[in-house]
């Protein structure tokens, strides 16, 4: 089946592109637009919002959790929610080299909060960051790593961010300011980002 050409080339600023095999998971067939799409999303977010709220274990920073988190997100839309991207984009580390990077990650952000190597919400935030760039999955990666600094940050029993308090996945001025303090944080300058993500 040929995915629509919304899904392909319809994009927001700052969102990565699917290629056509990626767009093709799509599950609902009903969905042709990116509206439509987000809104089928939206009902999926919040089933993974509700099971992340149950959610009592204290083992987010694995790679387990990471994928889990991913395919509770988007499982409803598609087929390959959980599953580690395998092309190349825009942004991200090569597909052979996720699963390292990610372990890598994990290690370091569990020795920063271990040894306060800085204060919470920056570790948070370096974390979210680092998530992005990475770029585990096809599609969602800033979503899956913004649930992913909440639920460190409620790990360690600080309240999440507020992520400018709007929707992010609408093209709007909040969503320019993210991704300008997230290209800012990528050039090693978190000040934008710290102040973003509790606003």
């Amino acid at each position: 089946m040929e995915p629509p050409v919304a899904l392909v080339d319809d994009l927001k600023y700052g969102q990565t592109p699917l290629d056509p095999d990626e767009a093709a998971g799509l599950k609902p067939g009903h969905i042709s637009t990116q509206g439509e799409l987000d809104e089928w999303e939206a009902e999926n977010l919040l089933k993974a919002r509700q099971w992340l709220n149950r959610y009592k274990k204290q083992d987010a920073l694995s790679e387990g959790f990471c994928r889990e988190l991913h395919k509770r997100m988007f499982s409803d839309t598609w087929k390959w929610a959980g599953k580690f991207r395998r092309t190349e984009k825009n942004i991200g580390c090569e597909p052979t080299q996720i699963a390292l990077k990610l372990h890598q990650l994990l290690g370091n952000v569990i020795w920063w909060v271990e040894n306060d190597t800085f204060p919470l919400d920056e570790i948070a935030a370096r974390f979210h960051r680092e998530l992005v760039w990475i770029h585990l999955f096809p599609n969602g990666n800033g979503r899956h790593a913004r649930y992913m600094a909440d639920v460190l940050l409620k790990q360690c029993g600080r309240p999440e961010f507020t992520w400018g308090r709007a929707s992010l996945a609408a093209a709007s001025e909040v969503r320019l300011r993210y991704i300008e303090a997230l290209r800012a944080a990528d050039q090693g300058d978190y000040a934008a980002l710290l102040v973003f993500v509790r606003s």
